[in-house]
């Protein structure tokens, strides 16, 4: 690895169909590195063509860590995934390699560059949690997440009604704490992070290109196997975490015989889209972040050469070192 002084991590994000996955392993290629996905919905098996989670061919032979190690059944935290995240990049340094976190989860991200610490038993309370998914069940996700509007509108604003456990969760923390997540979140930072971040961001210019890209992924995950996936997800009455994956909760009205196949698939495009936008809301607030714009490059460059001039800038490079 290239010496880029101490314990450096690098990170690569953006919104879905940006071009993250791509990215990492170039840069994992060209600096001896090892990814670290930072994407709430990779953790799961049986999940693969849904959450384009990197096929062994797109790996191109780099280490890819925290992916399909979970059951769809199974409830995962931020907190649990800061645990696991820290330690796999600890000992992706102590093989000498350099440690590329790479996903459009804002949480995990900023769990892991913010190096925050939860304190999980302080902020839990199951009964609370399962009226609310009472609620859920009797009045729809849009009730629960118009509770979170009134007390903590700020978070309601960056999650969608349907990422259930998400809304669940933030009023969880309010009505336990009295604060909201984004206040717990900054009064857990009682540590500097111990990496020297560097983070690069995805975009492009024309919203519509990102768009474009996204409903061409969509395509292709439906050519993939997509709906056999979906409906075999369907069909287990997945629910909590992963229920709430883009990509599969989309189709629960066409397996109903609700809707159309043509619909599903309009509503699967039009909320991936939405969550873009979200995601790009998420991580335009973060000034630390270096973008790189896509589609605003001058002649002659590229995304990889770009990613490498900003790191060598940044960190400076081995040779100089």
């Amino acid at each position: 690895m290239p010496k880029f002084g101490e314990r450096p991590l690098l990170a690569v994000i953006g919104p879905t169909a940006s071009g993250k996955t791509s990215l990492g392993v170039l840069l994992a290629k060209e600096l001896n590195g090892e990814v670290v996905s930072a994407d709430s919905m990779q953790i799961y098996r049986g999940m693969e063509v849904g959450t384009a989670r990197p096929t062994e061919e797109e790996m191109q032979g780099i280490p890819h860590h925290l992916m399909g190690f979970l059951t769809p059944g199974e409830r995962f935290s931020v907190a649990e995934y800061a645990v696991l995240a820290r330690k796999t990049i600890d000992e992706i340094h102590a093989r000498g390699k350099l440690p590329i976190l790479v996903g459009g989860t804002g949480l995990y991200v900023k769990a892991i560059v913010d190096h925050i610490q939860y304190d999980g038993e302080a902020l839990t309370d199951p009964a609370l949690r399962e009226s609310l998914r009472a609620l859920a069940e009797e009045k729809g996700n849009e009730a629960v997440w118009e509770e979170l509007k009134c007390l903590d509108p700020e978070t309601a604003g960056s999650l969608h009604p349907n990422n259930l456990g998400r809304v669940i969760r933030a009023l969880e923390v309010i009505k336990t704490t009295g604060k909201s997540i984004r206040e717990q979140v900054a009064a857990s930072r009682t540590e500097p992070c111990p990496y020297r971040v560097l983070q690069l961001g995805l975009n492009f210019k024309e919203r519509e290109t990102l768009y474009r890209r996204i409903d061409r992924r969509v395509d292709v995950m439906l050519e993939e196997g997509l709906l056999p996936e979906a409906r075999r997800l369907y069909e287990m009455g997945l629910s909590g975490t992963a229920g709430q994956a883009i990509g599969y909760k989309e189709f629960a009205p066409y397996f109903r015989g609700e809707s159309s196949l043509e619909e599903a698939i309009d509503c699967l495009k039009r909320e991936t889209r939405r969550y873009a936008k979200r995601q790009l809301t998420w991580f335009g607030r973060d000034e630390r972040i270096h973008w790189i714009v896509s589609d605003a490059l001058l002649p002659g460059e590229t995304v990889r050469k770009t990613a490498l001039s900003i790191i060598r800038k940044e960190w400076g490079n081995s040779d100089e070192e």
